[in-house]
């Protein structure tokens, strides 16, 4: 089953880094955000990706381009220009790079893709977020409900200190920025059945509006509950936070070795 992960949005909240690089290329502990994204997936053996690429989207074909040397050692003869690998770090993915134009919506993006994944189901994400789901439960979810789409539903964090408060005012706990326990929104870890492409009209379509409104009327959009960790990275103030976690140990999301 492949794995679509759009990546081409100009990432405008968080400029401090994306005007140079686009949005999933800026680093959690060394490596671009869509790299985790992609292990997640890898984990539980969705090793098959395509990348939907727009906004400075040669910085992504550069990287895969680079990738096996990058990670290699190797010594190069500079008379022809071959190359001797001596200590090889490989990753068993297959991944297909795919500009599906500067301005396109996200409904967009994925309509472009459809000559890609053909007529199977296939799962989509967001190129910025991570979190510690089982994608094994979430595919076996999607089957077993035999509906058009899935949708993975997260608990937000919450950007300040959460208080329980009883009917006399006392506060019975406080949690400094959890997970928040009320309330779901779209984390992204979608599941799609082929069908879904005949829902999106073109490259100005927004996926979250009409293609997914109209599966929930239709009564063909399930939800899968996640809660466990999950964080986006919309804006400095989220990538400070992924990063702090990833170097104090505490990456919920590295469900990989």
């Amino acid at each position: 089953m492949k794995t679509v992960i759009l990546a081409g949005g100009f990432g405008t909240r968080l400029s401090e880094y994306t005007d140079l690089v686009p949005k999933p290329m800026v680093e959690i502990g060394g490596q671009p955000i869509l790299w985790h994204i992609m292990n997640i997936y890898a984990h539980y053996g969705y090793n098959d990706f395509v990348v939907a690429l727009g906004y400075k989207g040669e910085v992504i074909k550069d990287y895969f381009l680079n990738y096996y040397s990058l990670k290699s050692d190797f010594t190069i003869d500079l008379s022809n220009g071959n190359a001797n690998y001596l200590r090889k770090k490989t990753m068993d993915w297959k991944v297909t790079l795919v500009d599906t134009g500067s301005s396109s919506m996200t409904g967009g993006r994925v309509k472009r893709l459809q000559e890609y994944i053909g007529d199977e189901t296939f799962m989509l994400t967001y190129g910025d977020g991570v979190a510690n789901i089982d994608i094994a439960k979430l595919v076996k979810f999607h089957r077993k409900h035999g509906k058009m789409a899935t949708i993975t539903a997260v608990h937000p964090a919450a950007r300040f200190g959460e208080l329980v408060i009883n009917h006399e005012l006392n506060v019975q706990s406080f949690k400094e920025k959890p997970q928040t326990t009320q309330g779901w929104i779209n984390g992204g870890f979608l599941v799609l059945e082929p069908e879904f492409f005949d829902l999106i009209g073109g490259d100005t379509t927004v996926l979250e509006e009409e293609p997914l409104e109209h599966a929930a009327q239709s009564c063909e959009l399930k939800a899968y509950l996640h809660d466990g960790f999950w964080q986006c990275m919309d804006t400095a103030r989220d990538k400070n936070v992924l990063e702090e976690l990833w170097q104090t140990g505490k990456a919920r999301w590295k469900v990989w070795e």
